[in-house]
């Protein structure tokens, strides 16, 4: 059963577990689940996607219950005028604390013309393990809050990968030594990005609107292993669209 974080007559959110795919495409196989299918097992009436997430991401997804609200949520995400907020586990301590990471970026496919991506962060808490690795006896690593100004194709993925500091878990941009590290060490086996929250204006009354989605197991033991509840429950608490 998905979890559903909000349901009216326009809108369905839910909290997309990691390493779920959201519909069918050329990314994924036949065999495969997929979130709007679980999805319609639950809620009656047409669905139609309002945004994406990748497939190892987890966190808030809107889904529109006609193609009139689909589109107007649409408007929203294209206008830029949607809040997304995200929490991220990254290899090293990004330096300044807190910036913009400024750096175009191509679609789909990294052959096709670059666009404008910005993608806000903060750095919230550190951690340094004594776990040797390469030519390092002792590990460090970062607990980030994302906030992208832009939506491109896997933004916050590719913008931690070009300022060297990839998010563990990621298998594309990452370093496969340390996500494997976090495999044998924390039973750690997915992507660290999570979608926390989502601020838009509800498209049938223009009324400000606000879904978090909480973080799963495997998330909740490493906050509690590295000393984090504290700064992850004061950042999730914080007034939306704000670090």
């Amino acid at each position: 059963m998905l979890e559903i974080l909000y349901q009216d007559d326009d809108l369905v959110a839910v909290n997309k577990p990691a390493n779920l795919a959201v519909h069918r495409s050329k990314f994924v196989g036949p065999d495969d689940a997929f979130l709007v299918d679980l999805l319609r097992e639950q809620v009656e009436g047409r669905l139609h996607l309002a945004h994406r997430l990748d497939r190892a991401t987890s966190g808030v997804l809107l889904v529109a219950r006609s193609p009139e609200m689909a589109a107007q949520l649409g408007e929203q995400f294209m206008g830029r005028s949607v809040r997304k907020r995200y929490l991220a586990v990254v290899r090293g301590w990004p330096e300044p604390t807190e910036g913009t990471v400024d750096y175009p970026l191509p679609g789909s496919r990294d052959t096709g013309p670059r666009k404008d991506a910005r993608t806000d962060y903060r750095r919230l808490a550190t951690v340094e393990v004594d776990i040797p690795l390469g030519r390092y006896e002792k590990q460090r690593y970062a607990l980030v809050a994302a906030e992208p100004q832009t939506g491109r194709f896997r933004q916050i993925r590719k913008h931690f990968a070009h300022i060297h500091h990839p998010i563990v878990g990621d298998s594309q941009h990452g370093r496969g030594d340390h996500n494997r590290l976090f495999k044998q060490h924390f039973a750690s086996h997915r992507l660290l990005l999570h979608a926390a929250s989502l601020s838009f204006f509800h498209p049938a009354n223009g009324r400000p609107l606000t879904v978090a989605a909480g973080l799963d197991d495997t998330w909740v033991r490493l906050l509690e292993r590295f000393a984090w509840q504290e700064a992850c429950a004061s950042w999730m608490d914080a007034s939306p669209g704000r670090f």
